[in-house]
Order: structure tokens, then sequence, then C-alpha cells
């Protein structure tokens, strides 16, 4: 059982979508999260039709719905580093790894959970997962934490195989929409659409909303 869970995200919503559910399942035992969000999701896509926010404010507008989503998770420990966003993958991989072991050391994590380096699609994504695990391995072998890494970039199953864990969500998937539904600055378009397809009858169409699924990464093997 974990005593700890550490996330490590870069955008604000990433959470959301992949995880929300897993962080639910803890946060409802009594098992604290920590998440350390890195950017301030200030190059978000969604600007509005006519537009609600520019690129100075938007990031004041997902900072207020990203402390809704840790409410609705149960989060009480956000991190913020404050990285511009897409620059994660420009900024130093050594600082950002230490930046993110202190967190570590911090609150003792028995599970991390974050992107799979090279398998994320978004480069800000891999970048964030490769940072992750190199904190995690900053600890000697034998005291590292369980690494679940999230893989979506086509064709990653043919190279890592499929995932070996697979966490069944249903009773959360509510709230999990709930969660989305709280980053409305980008989400606000898909949720009645996510609804439909959560009350739909093909497991399939609501398999990405119900279960979360995830592939422990390698820690204690040598690169």
């Amino acid at each position: 059982m974990n005593e700890q869970v550490l996330v490590v995200f870069p955008h604000p919503d990433d959470e959301a979508f992949g995880v929300a559910g897993t962080i639910l399942a803890h946060t409802q035992e009594g098992i604290p999260v920590t998440y350390v969000c890195l950017t301030l999701g200030d190059m978000g896509r969604n600007l509005g039709s006519p537009p609600f926010a520019n690129r100075e404010t938007l990031s004041d507008i997902r900072k207020t719905e990203l402390d809704e989503a840790c409410r609705q998770l149960g989060i009480s420990d956000l991190r913020r580093f404050g990285i511009r966003d897409k620059m994660v993958e420009f900024t130093d991989q050594d600082v950002l790894a230490e930046r993110i072991f202190d967190v570590i050391e911090d609150v003792n994590p028995s599970l991390v959970i974050t992107f799979y380096p090279g398998y994320a699609v978004h480069p800000d994504h891999d970048a964030a997962g490769l940072a992750a695990v190199n904190a995690v391995k900053k600890l000697p072998k034998g005291e590292r934490p369980t690494v679940y890494a999230l893989a979506f970039k086509e064709g990653c199953e043919e190279v890592l195989g499929e995932p070996d864990v697979v966490r069944d969500v249903r009773p959360f998937a509510e709230q999990k929409l709930k969660v989305i539904e709280a980053h409305q600055s980008q989400t606000s378009g898909m949720i009645e659409s996510m609804r439909n397809q959560l009350l739909g009858l093909e497991e399939d169409v609501k398999s990405h909303l119900t279960f979360e699924r995830f592939w422990t990464y390698p820690v204690d093997e040598d690169d």
C-alpha cells in the first residue's frame, strides 16, 4: 500500500485526464498526494471565441482552475515550479531533476506518477517524465519509489508492451469529470460529449474515462 504519492506533470490539466481516478483512489483512502506542476499553462490552446484571455492573463485563470481541480482531487500539497509553458524541454535537465529530487527528499513518496519519457507525444511531457525519472535515480537502488508512467504515443505498445498497471476507476468517473471540468478554459467544449460517452453503453467508447493505464518504469535498470 502506498503511503505517499508524488505526481509530476508539466501542465495544469495533465492530472485530470489520465490519472484523476487514481489520485482520487489514494486521497479518499487518506493517502497524501503531492502534485508538482511544472508550468502555469500560459500557452494553452484555448483563449475563447471571443477571447476571454491573452497570453499574459491566461496563467492567472489556469492557476485558479488548478486550485479547484486539486480541491476536487483532495490534493492539499500543490507545488508550482513556474517554468514557462512549452519551455520544459529547453530547461536544464540536471537542474530540473535536482528540484524534483528536493521534493522527493521532502515528501519521501512510495509512488511517483509521471509521463513515460519518449512516449508522451508533447515535448514538455517527455521532458517532465525524464526529469522525474532522473530525480528518482538519484536515490540508491533499492530505495527508489515505484514509478507509474503514462504513454500514449502511437505505436508505444509495440515497443513497451501492454501496460502492466490498469486501474478500474469507474467508482470515481463522475468525480473525474468534475476535475476535468474544473479546467474550464481548456475543456468547456468537450465536457458534455465526455459525459455522454461515460453514460454510453459501449465500453470501448468510455474506457479512457473509466480505466487508467500505466507502465512501471524500470528505475533500477542501468541506462
